[in-house]
């Protein structure tokens, strides 16, 4: 596939064109990864209001009825509902449990479990179960 930038004038001008002759999944990966760049949810952590990229998120768990955002290092909290940033986060992110929407790209390996399930294993070494329900689309996502 063929490649090319131009440089735009203005912020105005900036514009992405994909030409195919069929919208495959690769582009449907692109589409979503170019409509969401830069693309920051509101966190807070101590009493702060942060700005977090999109790409900086490994997970993020409902507990409690609060929601969490994890990333390398960080536990954020937010006020928004899964569902409201499963709507919001582009095609990266899978939702792999009731209260679970996991960065696929943070993914470093996945195991079988007992009962269908699969453990996922993330690039910080952290580990999160995969629940059955979504284990077929997740083996999609991945390419397995």
């Amino acid at each position: 596939m063929q490649v090319i930038f131009e440089k735009a004038a203005s912020d105005d001008e900036e514009q992405a064109i994909i030409k195919a002759v069929k919208k495959t999944d690769e582009i449907e990966t692109a589409i979503g990864l170019l409509e969401s760049a830069g693309g920051r949810i509101a966190v807070s952590m101590d009493g702060q209001t942060y700005l977090l990229e999109h790409n900086k998120i490994y997970y993020i768990e409902s507990i409690d009825k609060k929601t969490f955002i994890y990333t390398k290092e960080n536990c954020y909290e937010t006020k928004l509902r899964l569902y409201e940033l499963e709507d919001m986060l582009n095609t990266n992110f899978l939702r792999c449990a009731k209260a679970m929407i996991v960065n696929i790209r943070k993914i470093r390996s996945v195991k079988s479990d007992m009962n269908g399930r699969m453990n996922a294993k993330l690039l910080n070494d952290e580990n999160i179960v995969i629940a059955r329900s979504y284990v077929k689309e997740l083996k999609k996502r991945l390419g397995i």
